[in-house]
C-alpha cells in the first residue's frame, strides 16, 4: 500500500493530509506550524509515504527543508499552475490539502525546482538588495518629479545624489515630502548592504549579471571582488 500527502500551509498551521492508492484519506489534520508535530503525524506512513506535496507559499522553508532533513521526498508545488476541478463543490485547507496529494497520486502535480538551502540565501540577499535598488531609485524619481511640477526646474538626478543637495524654492509641505524621499534615498546608500557584497562562491556565478545590473542602476560605489 502506498500513500501520499498533500498540505497546505498558511502562516501560523498547516492542514496535512494523507491519502492511499484509491483516494481514501487515512489523516486529517490541522497543526500548528511545528515541524515536530508534523513529523510525529507522518511517523505511521513514514515507510509508504511517496511524497509529500507542500503548497509553495511565503514561509516553506522551514517545512520542507525540516521534512526533508529527515529523509522525506518533498514535492514544492508550483500553486499558480494548479487548476482545481470545474464545479468543485468543496473549497478550504481540508480540500486544498486533498486535492495536491491526489494529483501527486495521478502524476500530475505542477512542481516547482526546489533551491539548495545552502545557496538560498544567496538568492534572498540579491533580491532583497535589489528591493532596496528599486526603492531607492523610485524616490530619486519621486522627488525629482515634485521639485520639477512645482517649480518647473528640473534637477538632474546626479545633483539629487549629493549628501549636500538643498531643494531650490520650496517650503513648507512640498519641502517636508521631498526631504523625506531623500532621506530614505540616503539611508539605502548608507548601508553596506545595499552597496557591497561579498565574494559570490562559484556556483553562484548566475548572479552576476543580476547584482552588476542592479549596482549600475542604484548608481552607488559597489564593490565586487573576483575569484583568484
Amino acid at each position: 500500500m502506498s500513500h501520499y500527502c498533500g498540505i497546505d500551509l498558511d502562516s501560523n498551521n498547516h492542514f496535512v493530509v494523507v491519502i492511499d492508492d484509491e483516494d481514501k484519506r487515512v489523516l486529517e489534520k490541522r497543526l500548528n506550524n511545528d515541524l515536530s508535530l508534523t513529523l510525529k503525524a507522518l511517523s505511521p506512513y513514514r515507510e509508504t509515504l511517496q511524497g509529500i506535496a507542500v503548497e509553495s507559499t511565503f514561509n516553506w522553508y522551514w517545512l520542507v527543508d525540516g521534512l526533508q532533513e529527515h529523509g522525506y521526498d518533498l514535492r514544492l508545488v508550483n500553486t499558480l499552475a494548479v487548476k482545481q476541478y470545474d464545479g468543485l463543490k468543496y473549497s478550504g485547507d481540508r480540500y486544498d490539502a486533498f486535492h495536491l496529494a491526489h494529483l501527486m497520486r495521478l502524476g500530475i502535480l505542477p512542481t516547482r525546482y526546489i533551491y539548495p538551502k545552502e545557496q538560498r540565501a544567496i538568492r534572498d540577499l540579491l533580491r532583497r538588495r535589489l528591493f532596496l535598488v528599486r526603492s531607492a531609485s523610485a524616490q530619486l524619481i519621486s522627488v525629482q518629479s515634485q521639485i520639477w511640477r512645482t517649480t518647473g526646474f528640473r534637477v538632474r538626478s546626479a545633483d539629487l545624489r549629493k549628501a549636500d543637495f538643498v531643494a531650490p524654492e520650496l517650503e513648507g509641505y512640498t519641502l517636508q515630502a521631498v526631504n523625506a524621499g531623500l532621506s530614505v534615498y540616503q539611508a539605502v546608500q548608507r548601508s553596506k548592504f545595499a552597496t557591497h557584497l561579498v565574494d559570490l562562491c562559484p556556483q553562484c556565478q548566475h548572479y552576476r549579471p543580476i547584482f552588476c545590473q542592479a549596482a549600475l542602476t542604484l548608481g552607488s560605489d559597489v564593490e565586487i571582488e573576483s575569484h583568484g
